[in-house]
C-alpha cells in the first residue's frame, strides 16, 4: 500500500492492523499538509522557527530509514540515507536549492513504503513482541511494538507542526482532507 491521503485504520482490526493503520493515517496527513505547494510553499517558515514543510518531509523520510532499517533490523539506513553525513544534525531538516516539492514528496513516499516493508518483515519474523536490534545501555531491546509506537509519536508531533505551517502558507486547515 502506498501512502494514501485519507487512509483510516480499521475500526475493529488486530493490534498490528490498528497500529500500522494509525501510522499510515499519520503518513497520509503529513503528505496532505505538505502537498500541492510550490517551491516557496515548501520553504515557508512560521515565526522564529526555521522548520519548513519540505524539511518535515525530508526529516520523516530519514526517520523511516533510521527507525526501521537501523534500529529495528540493525542494517544501514536505506538509500539515500546510507550515504548521508549524520554529523550535521540539521541536514535532514534542510531544504536544499535542488529540492523540489515533487522530489521531496517522492523521497518521503519511497521511504514510507520501505519503512512499511521493513516493519512487515519484522512482524512476519516475530510479531509485535519480536525484539528490535537496537538496545539500551543495559542491553535491553525494545520490541517491534515500541518502535512502531515511537514512530507514531514522531509523526503526530510533526503533523501538528505541519498543520500550523500550512495554515500560515495558504490557510489550509482541518483534520481530514476533503472527500475526493
Amino acid at each position: 500500500m502506498d501512502v494514501t491521503i485519507g487512509h483510516e485504520p480499521p475500526l475493529a482490526g488486530t493490534e498490528a492492523e490498528a497500529l500500522l493503520g494509525e501510522l499510515d493515517r499519520l503518513r497520509g496527513y503529513l503528505l496532505w499538509k505538505c502537498g500541492g505547494l510550490d517551491a516557496d510553499g515548501i520553504r515557508a517558515t512560521l515565526g522564529p522557527s526555521t522548520l519548513t514543510l519540505g524539511g518535515l518531509l525530508k526529516h520523516l523520510a530519514a526517520v523511516e530509514a533510521t527507525m526501521f532499517a537501523w534500529k529495528l533490523h540493525g542494517r544501514r539506513p536505506f538509500p539515500p540515507f546510507d550515504t548521508w553525513s549524520w554529523d550535521d544534525e540539521d541536514s535532514h531538516f534542510r531544504v536544499e536549492d535542488d529540492d523540489t516539492p515533487e522530489s521531496l514528496e517522492r523521497l518521503f513516499t519511497e521511504s514510507a513504503a520501505r519503512g512499511r516493508e521493513l516493519v512487515a518483515e519484522a512482524i512476519a519474523a516475530g510479531g509485535l513482541d519480536g525484539a528490535a536490534d537496537v538496545s539500551d545501555d543495559e542491553g535491553n531491546h525494545p520490541n517491534v511494538r515500541r518502535l512502531v509506537l515511537d514512530m507514531i509519536e514522531e509523526y503526530a508531533r510533526h503533523v501538528g507542526h505541519a498543520d500550523l505551517i500550512r495554515e500560515s502558507v495558504d490557510g489550509l486547515v482541518g483534520e481530514d482532507p476533503p472527500a475526493a
